[in-house]
């Protein structure tokens, strides 16, 4: 029982937990949104009277309920948007603040046996594992130094 309980007591667990609560009702509310006035205006824009989402068109014996795709499609669309935009937007510049990308990549060279790309100032190839590289050539107010 007890690790179970550690587990169930995990940050983790209990932030996803809330997450889906949340999202549940989150999304109940778009689509209370979506099914009152937005239904209702589209209808109104495209000269539809009544309730857009019960609209249907028959072939054959077959009813296709297209109105209840537009409403789930406009709910879907508004609920991405407001997740983009008020979830995970905010935190990916949140996280660029507080850990910048720093991808710095350093100068590169071919090794002269295997002419696999290797770092300037490294010693050997890890490749082919070539001892003694030539000497990297010194830039503006460097001095040359040798790598072997």
């Amino acid at each position: 029982m007890k690790g179970f309980r550690s587990f169930i007591l995990r940050g983790n667990v209990v932030d996803l937990a809330v997450g889906i609560v949340i999202g549940a009702a989150f999304t109940a509310v778009v689509n209370g949104f979506v099914s009152a006035f937005l239904t209702p205006l589209v209808g109104l824009a495209t000269g539809a009277t009544g309730d857009m989402s019960r609209k249907t068109f028959t072939v054959g014996a077959t009813a296709f309920p297209y109105g209840a795709f537009i409403n789930a499609a406009i709910s879907f669309l508004l609920l991405a948007s407001a997740l983009y935009f008020l979830v995970v937007l905010p935190i990916n510049k949140l996280h660029e603040r507080l850990a910048p990308h720093q991808d710095v990549q350093a100068p590169k060279r071919d090794c002269p046996e295997c002419l696999s790309p290797v770092p300037a100032q490294a010693r050997r190839c890890a490749s082919c594992t070539v001892a003694a590289l030539p000497t990297v050539p010194a830039q503006a107010g460097e001095t040359t130094q040798r790598l072997g």
